[in-house]
């Protein structure tokens, strides 16, 4: 349960759709969720769950057409964000909420220097003179951890490495000093020892900053050491939610369950075989009635099929859609802890 006075950024049931030559894709369908003051909230799953379409929304990003939000609230600070005009937003982006995207190579202009793509919010939302927002620039960029920043300023993004452009990717995010850092796939294209020194980063950062963070990835490795909440995405909703530990530790919906067991441990001796989730995610063109999941459950009951499941709590911050919670439904051995229930 949300604490109002913690809460930055409150989605209640987001319903955001694609209008398309063949028909609407759902993308996002009746999604909610807050973020903290100071947390970090990791939101996970496959591929074309819906992660990057709810966290371009936030930022109104989304083209309008195609896109639509159908209905639902975005309040960031108490304002709701799907009611403000462009002219509104452009404030509130690079200013107040800022995006890392997944691939710094096409969001960084491949036609101005690094520095002048980090003076430019500088100047319009802090009023910074063009010297002033310079020396910024090198200190962000020092700040991220760019060896000779005086020198990186004055170059372009194609003389920068992977983990360079992300670095300054990172750097322009954060030169305003943002409340809320959107930070989607930020690790994708680098390598493992790279990105464990980007969420390293990313992480200091935000102690120094106070910095609150939604990090989107269907890397749950990545997420183990830096989110303090998690929230499991599928076909567009949210399927389960709680803090890390009750995620890695005693998950409930079956495909959390997949999740983790398609991901390798160290903790145990013998060689584990990763288990694939079977089967494809629904085709959100026309999205089942049911629980999205049914169709690769091995647990799917003739209700799951027919009905999407409510919501059940489990505590204060662990909630899971999931018939399993019923208490008429069948009991099954939860493969990640165990136990029965």
């Amino acid at each position: 349960m949300a604490n109002k006075d913690k809460v930055l950024l409150d989605v209640r049931d987001l319903t955001v759709s694609f209008d398309t030559y063949a028909g609407e894709i759902q993308a996002v369908r009746g999604t909610s969720f807050h973020v903290d003051k100071g947390e970090t909230l990791a939101i996970v799953g496959e591929s074309g769950c819906g992660k990057s379409v709810t966290a371009q929304t936030v930022m109104q990003l989304i083209p309008m057409p195609p896109g639509r939000i159908k209905k639902g609230n975005i309040f960031f600070e108490g304002r709701d964000l799907a009611k403000l005009t462009d002219k509104q937003m452009e404030a509130v982006r690079g200013k107040e909420i800022s995006m890392i995207f997944q691939d710094p190579m096409t969001s960084l202009n491949p036609t101005m220097r690094v520095g002048k793509q980090i003076m430019e919010g500088l100047m319009k939302h802090q009023q910074m003179t063009k010297v002033e927002a310079k020396e910024r620039a090198i200190e962000m960029l020092r700040l991220v951890g760019m060896p000779t920043p005086e020198k990186r300023v004055e170059q372009y993004p194609h003389e920068f490495s992977g983990g360079m452009r992300q670095r300054a990717m990172i750097a322009i995010a954060l030169a305003c000093n943002p409340k809320l850092l959107i930070a989607d796939e930020p690790t994708t294209a680098l390598d493992v020892t790279i990105q464990a020194q980007i969420m390293e980063l990313m992480q200091d950062l935000q102690k120094k900053l106070n910095t609150s963070i939604i990090l989107i990835t269907h890397d749950l490795g990545v997420v183990a050491k830096v989110a303090d909440r998690i929230a499991v995405m599928y076909a567009g909703v949210i399927v389960e939610s709680g803090t890390a530990r009750e995620i890695f530790h005693a998950p409930q919906h079956p495909y959390t369950w997949g999740l983790l067991k398609s991901v390798p441990r160290l903790d145990i001796g013998e060689k584990e075989r990763l288990i694939p989730i079977e089967g494809t995610p629904p085709d959100l063109f026309a999205p089942p009635k049911g629980c999205p999941f049914a169709a690769r459950c091995e647990y799917a009951m003739k209700v799951c099929k027919e009905h999407h499941p409510e919501k059940s709590n489990l505590n204060d911050t662990h909630y899971v859609h999931c018939w399993l919670q019923h208490t008429d439904a069948p009991k099954v051995t939860n493969p990640i802890t165990g136990e029965g229930r």
